[in-house]
């Protein structure tokens, strides 16, 4: 695609995740069926923390406000009558977790748990954050330019933690001066970029915003911050309109930086 010169009062770099820095498919082959394969076992071992009551409770409130949805799945309350019984309820737990994320649900009370079982996996090595093999060295380059960079994705920070954390280049959390998720406002909403910039302390000018999503871009660009759409294996495609809109990249390598001064 090309060399894409970044502009000069561009300071700071702003990063999606799914389809810009790690492959999608690593989410969806890997972390979300990590979920559904593990749920069951993940509950039966940590039943009794309270970390683990916390969350069940959480998905319980969110089931109850659940109740008038199609297929939606109650859950229980123990009333501590035997093994049969506390089996039954965390099966309940499995089908409501199973259920929502059939929907592709985004509610605390789910992501709360993922984010808990997800730490666990990376922890004990079962799962690596996947990362293409260009970033790394890209933003090492643009570091030694003075550029910031930072992540903004809708994964919470914590899950973003992880993927850099425990990734296949290692522990690369190094590498980012911060991190956003949608508690600072959704990413198709022009104004969450503005509170990203005055929470970094610049001009939404002094922001490049790489992301997958044309949405995304555009939102971005409404906030007058500077977008390129990235593409990469497995992302969605473009329309010919937005394909000849945005700067396009395929590789965070070609991205060229003004001579820092």
């Amino acid at each position: 695609m090309g060399v894409l010169p970044v502009p000069a009062e561009v300071r700071a770099i702003l990063l999606d995740i799914e389809g810009t820095t790690t492959p999608i498919a690593f989410v969806q082959e890997t972390l979300f069926p990590y979920i559904k394969d593990n749920v069951k076992e993940y509950l039966r071992t940590h039943w009794e923390e309270e970390e683990c009551q916390r969350d069940v409770g959480l998905l319980r409130k969110q089931a109850q406000e659940d109740s008038s949805l199609d297929g939606a799945v109650p859950i229980p309350l123990e009333t501590g009558s035997g093994e049969e019984e506390l089996e039954q309820v965390i099966q309940a737990v499995v089908d409501n977790v199973h259920w929502q994320m059939s929907l592709d649900r985004k509610t605390t009370a789910l992501k709360q748990l993922q984010g808990h079982m997800w730490r666990a996996a990376y922890a004990t090595g079962h799962v690596k954050g996947e990362i293409f093999e260009d970033v790394v060295p890209a933003i090492r380059k643009w570091r030694e330019a003075g550029m910031k960079v930072y992540i903004y994705s809708s994964g919470s920070i914590e899950a973003q933690k992880l993927l850099f954390g425990y990734s296949t280049e290692g522990d690369i959390l190094e590498l980012f001066d911060g991190h956003f998720d949608t508690k600072i406002g959704p990413k198709v909403e022009s104004e969450s970029y503005r509170r990203i910039a005055a929470s970094i302390g610049c001009a939404t000018n002094n922001i490049l915003f790489l992301t997958d999503v044309p949405r995304e871009a555009n939102a971005a660009e409404e906030a007058d911050t500077h977008v390129a759409v990235v593409i990469r294996p497995g992302n969605a495609g473009l329309t010919d309109d937005e394909k000849s809109y945005y700067s396009l990249i395929s590789s965070f390598t070609e991205l060229f930086l003004p001579s820092s001064t």
